[in-house]
């Protein structure tokens, strides 16, 4: 893995993904994660969420010059319940790659997430480790465990780490 790069291909091979599953990207950006996800799930659906349009504009244009139809977006506020405007229960998986040290409001993120989250689905966190030498130079970062004790506080259990690069911490929760 490149230095400090996530290659959302070989991070989803840890994952157990399923063609047919429903996924939530949170924090979409312009869809780093969103596409590659969607060519994985081609049977199932991935939600984009995002709080900039313009984002959510990068994600369907690039979605439709690759040829996906698998992926909605929705513009959502998602340190709010009910902000991402999903369904209770309505997803198998629910991204967080580089969201939470954006955010002073990290407990709303994760009870969003879990509250969109299916019985035995799982929540990925994927995040900067604070000082490394690409995280950015402002933000809320939160340690791996902290972050950790976070997603557990919420009533996750811990799965699984994800191998990473040296700038990055990823890590699997299932929702019991």
């Amino acid at each position: 893995m490149p230095e400090g790069f996530l290659e959302p291909e070989t991070i989803s091979k840890q994952l157990a993904l399923r063609d047919d599953m429903t996924v939530a990207d949170f924090g979409c950006g312009r869809g780093y994660f969103s596409i590659p996800l969607a060519k994985l799930v081609n049977q199932g659906k991935v939600y984009s969420l995002d709080v900039m349009e313009e984002a959510l504009q990068a994600v369907s244009s690039q979605a439709k010059l690759e040829g996906i139809s698998n992926i909605e977006t929705i513009r959502g506020n998602l340190e709010i319940l009910k902000g991402s405007k999903l369904a209770d229960q309505s997803v198998d998986l629910v991204l967080l790659a580089k969201i939470l040290f954006q955010s002073q409001k990290k407990s709303e993120i994760l009870k969003e997430a879990k509250r969109v989250l299916k019985n035995e689905g799982k929540i990925v966190l994927i995040d900067w480790i604070a000082g490394s030498s690409l995280a950015p130079k402002k933000g809320w970062f939160i340690s791996k465990e902290q972050a950790k004790q976070l997603v557990e506080k919420e009533g996750l259990t811990f799965d699984k780490e994800l191998k990473m690069d040296s700038q990055h911490y990823g890590m699997v929760f299932k929702k019991a």
